[in-house]
């Protein structure tokens, strides 16, 4: 019977010890390496978006001049569906 006991409180500090790393695990990925993440990802976002930035100022067209640009993608047409018309009957 000393010896069940025995194992029964082993296993429930072995599993508290298990969930507190999981926990701390958590803590310090949330801490430290998420906002790592995320600033390397806002500055990959800013340098998009200065490049295309740059990009629009060189291209800057001058006035009257046309240009025509195809939309890329090739979006399914729909059939002809004709148009629906809303009707009372007369007596």
């Amino acid at each position: 019977m000393n010896l069940l006991i025995l194992l029964t409180i082993v296993s429930f500090f072995r599993t508290l010890l298990i969930i507190l790393i999981i926990w701390y695990g958590i803590k310090l990925v949330t801490r430290y390496i998420f906002p790592l993440l995320m600033r390397k990802t806002m500055h990959n976002m800013q340098s998009r978006m200065e490049q295309q930035f740059r990009e629009q100022q060189r291209g800057q067209r001058s006035e009257g001049e046309v240009t025509i640009e195809k939309n890329r993608r090739n979006s399914p047409t729909k059939p002809n569906e004709g148009e629906y018309v809303d009707f009372e009957e007369v007596e």
